[in-house]
């Protein structure tokens, strides 16, 4: 795998930070999966996933390695439907589940092709916290506290007064606003944050 590219909505496409090498399919399986790239997306719909491989690509049989011809895949990348929406502020994993099986065809003059047979499956990992301070213009830090670790997590709202607090695991948090004097700081308790979501806590007043 040499590149990964990623594309949304109105044909925005990202290639993606990518760890580019050989990966042994037969490494990675029975629950086994490794990360092979990683980017920030823009938020909204993911149509597809373009994988852009090179031309060292084997199969092994009775212990003999044999070329892999991948001629659409050498051409304009493997292409893989995906179709997902996607939460801002929650980080995602998008598993590409590969079926070796199914995908190495031997063809009648002995060579062997890829014709991939992959399953997506796209994991949300985390979730946030996002709201908006009244009124506009004061400087403020909005902070986010685990009632169970008491580890903290904070943003600065932007010129609008939205705030977001991404990458947050599941749990019970504790919402608090420090303004500049002579404002004081509000608190909001329980702010129930679970995985692949977005708790809005709507307009904070000071």
């Amino acid at each position: 795998i040499q590149g990964v590219e990623v594309t949304g909505e109105g044909s925005n496409t990202v290639m993606l930070n990518t760890n580019a090498r050989i990966y042994n399919l037969l490494n990675f399986s029975n629950g086994k999966d490794t990360l092979i790239a990683s980017g920030d997306l823009d938020v909204g719909a993911v149509s597809q996933v373009r994988l852009i491989l090179g031309t060292n690509n084997t199969v092994r049989v009775d212990g003999v390695n044999y070329p892999l011809s991948t001629p659409s895949a050498m051409q304009s990348g493997l292409k893989i439907q995906v179709h997902s929406n996607f939460e801002p502020g929650v980080a995602y994993g998008i598993l590409l589940d590969f079926d070796a099986n199914q995908s190495i065809v031997l063809q009648g003059n002995g060579e062997y092709q890829l014709k991939p047979t992959i399953r997506v499956i796209d994991v949300a990992l985390n979730g946030s916290i996002r709201g908006q301070i009244s009124p506009l213009g004061i400087l403020v830090n909005v902070t986010a506290t685990s009632t169970t670790d008491s580890k903290s997590y904070s943003s600065v709202p932007n010129a609008q007064g939205e705030f977001l607090i991404a990458g947050l695991a599941a749990g019970v948090y504790s919402l608090t606003v420090y303004p500049d004097l002579p404002f004081f700081p509000v608190t909001i308790s329980n702010v129930i944050v679970t995985t692949g979501n977005s708790a809005n806590v709507g307009v904070i007043a000071l």
